[in-house]
């Protein structure tokens, strides 16, 4: 993912603000780096609970995080008011693609990110096709 490739960031859908704690600081004074996935499993969260109608049984969703790609693109320091946005990029049979970004209160980037799902099926331990209602929902997003 190239911060460079960006659509507008109006096409995320989803916008969730996030609290820096204290302990996420680092000893250079900025955001640690492991963090930022914290955040982005953040943005999913709200993001699925938001396309579900807040109808979302987390003990039966059965996906799996297959890629992450993330880029830093500039430091976030405590005090910064940030979001994460959420947007479905692509779906396909078995796996669909979300794209994020954080930004600060004036809209300025500070990361990036790109995770590839797959559904899977824990009693044969592999991939299976998206169910109809992830589909639907995601497509509903993606529109």
């Amino acid at each position: 993912m190239h911060p460079d490739n960006l659509p507008d960031f109006s096409s995320f859908k989803s916008a969730v603000p996030l609290q820096i704690r204290f302990n996420d600081i680092d000893i250079l004074g900025h955001l640690n780096n492991t963090v930022y996935f914290s955040f982005y499993d953040t943005g999913k969260a709200w993001f699925f609970k938001s396309i579900f109608n807040g109808e979302i049984d987390w003990r039966k969703v059965e996906t799996v995080i297959a890629n992450v790609d993330c880029a830093y693109v500039a430091p976030i320091y405590f005090g910064d008011e940030i979001e994460v946005r959420t947007r479905c990029m692509e779906i396909h049979e078995k796996s669909f693609r979300l794209q994020q970004i954080i930004i600060d209160r004036n809209g300025q980037l500070k990361s990036c990110a790109e995770t590839v799902m797959v559904c899977f099926d824990p009693e044969t331990k592999s991939s299976q096709p998206l169910p109809l209602r992830w589909r639907t929902a995601l497509e509903n997003s993606c529109k």
